[in-house]
């Protein structure tokens, strides 16, 4: 436990050198391993756009029997099972600070296929990979600043459009963020 200690101290002189050295001065007391002095670490708002669109949706739109999260993070994943395919994937992603012009340019410059769509009165982009018609994407303009897009991708042979998944997870997104 002292080990802990001097361990603590010591990054906290390094941290006051380094910083001082930028001309700001920092004050206060170092905090054991582990003491958080009392401050909430109650993250559980975080992350709550993964939840935007319902599990059951998920499941219903793209023919999955179900739909287990695998990743929040940047993007939201879910694993799909019992596709009559097999499993697949979807993706939700919500770039604040995106736009429908970013999206073409970068999919252009990795070869994939950028369609005009209206999703709700909005332009918004279906995106294909090249010779890959199991996956889709669909992105389009948020409800407020950025935009919201999902992609679908099913394990080749007896599944039901991806776009048209896609494109329906985005409807249902854009629905519920208003």
């Amino acid at each position: 436990m002292k080990a802990r200690s001097v361990v603590v101290a010591a990054l906290a002189v390094v941290v006051g050198v380094s910083v001082g050295g930028c001309g700001k001065t920092i004050s206060g007391t170092a905090q054991p391993a582990g003491g958080g002095g009392g401050v909430s670490t109650n993250f559980d708002k975080l992350l709550r756009e993964c939840d935007v669109v319902k599990n059951d949706d998920i499941v219903k739109t793209t023919g999955a029997q179900q739909a287990t999260g695998s990743f929040n993070g940047a993007v939201c994943m879910w694993n799909l099972g019992g596709t009559p395919s097999g499993d697949g994937m979807v993706t939700l992603n919500w770039y604040e600070m995106g736009s429908l012009t970013n999206e073409k340019t970068t999919n252009d410059k990795l070869g994939y296929t950028s369609t005009n769509v209206n999703v709700q009165g909005r332009r918004s982009l279906q995106i294909r990979r090249p010779n890959d018609a199991d996956a889709c994407g669909v992105m389009t303009p948020a409800a407020d600043t950025g935009i919201v897009g999902w992609w679908v991708n099913y394990h080749p042979g007896g599944h039901t459009d991806p776009c048209a998944a896609a494109q329906k997870l985005v409807e249902l997104t854009v629905n519920l963020a208003r």
